[in-house]
C-alpha cells in the first residue's frame, strides 16, 4: 500500500489592507455582489468578482430558485458570464463574499465542489492558475490557484484514451 499526501499551501490575511489594491478592488466589488444575490430561501447570500487578464472585472451572485437544484451559485454565475463575453481572455482571480442573514459570516467560505470544478476548467482552459480569494468579517484567505482547493480532481486529461 502506498500513501499519498496532499498538501495545500494557503495565505491567511488578518486585514483587507495587507492585500494588493486590485485584490482589495476585488473583495469590495464581491461583497457589494452579495446585495443583489437572490436567495430568499437560504438567507445566504454569495457574492463574486472575477479579474480578467485583461483587467476587467466582472461580478456575480447566487440565484436561487424554490426547486433548489434550479438555482446557481455566484463563482459559476461570474465566470460564466465572463467566459461567455471575453472567450479569449483568462480569468486570473476570483474573490468570494458571503452574508448570512444579511450579515457578514465570520470565516471564509470555501465555493462548492461544482463550483470548484469549473473554476478548474477555467484554469486548464487557459493554462493559467487562477488565484482564489476568499473573505470574511475576521480574516481572507488566498489559495495561488484551484488545484489547490481541488486535489485528486478530474480533468480534461481524464478523458484522453
Amino acid at each position: 500500500m502506498k500513501k499519498i499526501e496532499i498538501v495545500t499551501s494557503l495565505i491567511e490575511v488578518d486585514d483587507i489592507n495587507e492585500l494588493t489594491p486590485q485584490d482589495q478592488e476585488l473583495i469590495i466589488s464581491a461583497r457589494e455582489a452579495c446585495h443583489n444575490a437572490y436567495a430568499p430561501y437560504s438567507k445566504f447570500s454569495v457574492g463574486a468578482a472575477v479579474r480578467l487578464a485583461n483587467g476587467k472585472v466582472i461580478t456575480g451572485n447566487n440565484q436561487e430558485n424554490a426547486a433548489y437544484p434550479s438555482g446557481l451559485c455566484a463563482e459559476r454565475t461570474a465566470i460564466f458570464w465572463a467566459n461567455s463575453q471575453f472567450p479569449d481572455i483568462a480569468v486570473e482571480t476570483i474573490a468570494i463574499s458571503v452574508l448570512n442573514n444579511g450579515k457578514p459570516v465570520a470565516n471564509p467560505i470555501a465555493p462548492c465542489g461544482a463550483c470548484r470544478q469549473v473554476m478548474l476548467e477555467t484554469e486548464n482552459r487557459f493554462e493559467t492558475p487562477l488565484r482564489v480569494i476568499m473573505d470574511s468579517e475576521s480574516k481572507i484567505i488566498v489559495s495561488k490557484n484551484t488545484v489547490g482547493l481541488l486535489p485528486l480532481s478530474f480533468s480534461a486529461q481524464d478523458l484522453e484514451i
